[in-house]
C-alpha cells in the first residue's frame, strides 16, 4: 500500500459542500482508504482575483492504485463533481490534486510528483501539515521549513466543517 496526499479546492457551487463530498468519494475510491483529512480553509484565489475564495483541505488515503490509476481516479471524482474550469487559475467547481505519492518523484506529460506548487501554497502547506506534521517533500525536504515563505499569503482555518 502506498500513502498519498491529495489536495482538494473549490470556490463554485456550494465550495464547502464540494469538499466535504469529495472527501466521502475518496473514502470510496477503489482500492483506497481514506486515513485523514484536514480541516476545511478558506483562501482567497490565486489567479484572477475577480473569483470567490477558495474551501481547500487535504486528505491522506492509502491506496494500491498506481500514480497514474490515481490520478485517473480524481478526475473521476471530479467529473462526477461535474468539474467547471473556465479559465487558467480561475473558479471550479472542484480540483483534485496528487500531491505526494510515498516518496516517489515522478515526472510525466500527465502528472508531475511532488505537485510543483507543494511548497508554494500556504493552502496546500497549512492543511498538509495539519495532517502530516512532519512530512518531508521529496526532492525539497521538510515542508515546514517552507511555510515561513508563505507569511503573506491570507488563508483562514474554518471552525465548523
Amino acid at each position: 500500500m502506498a500513502t498519498a496526499y491529495i489536495g482538494l479546492g473549490s470556490n463554485l457551487a456550494h465550495p464547502r459542500q464540494q469538499v466535504k463530498d469529495a472527501l466521502a468519494d475518496l473514502g470510496l475510491l477503489e482500492n483506497s482508504a481514506l486515513l485523514a483529512a484536514s480541516s476545511l480553509y478558506c483562501s482567497p484565489p490565486m489567479g484572477p482575483a475577480d473569483q470567490p475564495d477558495y474551501i481547500n483541505a487535504v486528505a491522506r488515503i492509502a491506496t494500491t492504485l498506481l500514480p497514474l490509476q490515481l490520478l485517473e481516479a480524481l478526475q473521476g471524482i471530479e467529473q462526477a463533481h461535474h468539474r467547471m474550469r473556465k479559465r487558467h487559475w480561475g473558479e471550479r467547481t472542484l480540483d483534485l490534486d496528487l500531491l505526494l505519492y510515498d516518496d516517489l518523484r515522478m515526472l510525466t506529460p500527465q502528472l508531475q510528483i511532488p505537485h510543483p506548487g507543494i511548497t508554494h501554497r500556504a493552502f496546500v502547506l497549512l492543511p498538509l501539515l495539519e495532517i502530516a506534521p512532519g512530512i518531508v517533500v521529496p526532492g525539497k525536504g521538510p515542508a515546514q521549513e517552507y511555510l515561513s515563505n508563505l507569511e503573506d499569503q491570507e488563508i483562514v482555518k474554518l471552525e465548523n466543517h
